[in-house]
């Protein structure tokens, strides 16, 4: 085996990038306080062709150092926006057809690796329907108004002695699945 090298790894341009067709795949983070998490999650929106970003409330916003060290430019090729209000923006989503899924730990979540057949049952009547994956505050999760606003809460099975992820190797992981269905 070789690895790759840089040249090997150039895909296309930002300019070309952002041109592209992007998923009908959103992600809002509510909440999320690390610029970090925010960093990570806008480099693997980029990965998996998110269309756009929304952070929310205390969630920082480029141009941050901080979010930089984990984004290293997708914050310049990936959509994003700021809104501060994460449960009105939720709420004009879904006036607009958009569907909903929360990544939390609810007693009628479905397990991650469902996910599929909820993005099939609300895309039936129109598979171009939008999809909005929300992940939550580090420490308190999603807000429970917009839990109670979500068609589908998703959740990713544990099986060690810790209860959660990190929320941007949740958010990761949960894009991945969404990126498979779309």
């Amino acid at each position: 085996m070789h690895k790759k090298n840089i040249v090997d790894l150039t895909r296309i341009t930002r300019d070309d990038y952002r041109r592209l067709e992007k998923l009908p795949l959103l992600l809002l983070a509510d909440n999320v306080r690390s610029g970090q998490n925010i960093g990570s999650m806008l480099r693997t929106s980029d990965a998996f062709m998110v269309r756009e970003v929304i952070m929310a409330g205390i969630s920082p916003v480029p141009p941050s150092a901080e979010i930089s060290k984990t984004a290293l430019g997708a914050e310049e090729s990936v959509g994003w926006r700021y809104v501060e209000d994460a449960v009105e923006e939720v709420k004009r989503l879904k006036e607009n057809g958009v569907a909903i899924f929360v990544l939390e730990q609810i007693h009628e979540s479905i397990p991650l690796q469902q996910l599929d057949r909820a993005i099939e049952e609300v895309r039936k009547d129109n598979p171009d329907r939008e999809i909005l994956i929300v992940v939550g505050n580090e420490v308190n999760g999603v807000d429970q108004r917009i839990v109670d606003l979500a068609d589908f809460a998703i959740e990713i099975p544990m099986h060690g002695i810790k209860h959660s992820l990190n929320v941007a190797v949740s958010a990761g992981i949960a894009l991945w699945e969404a990126y498979k269905c779309l």
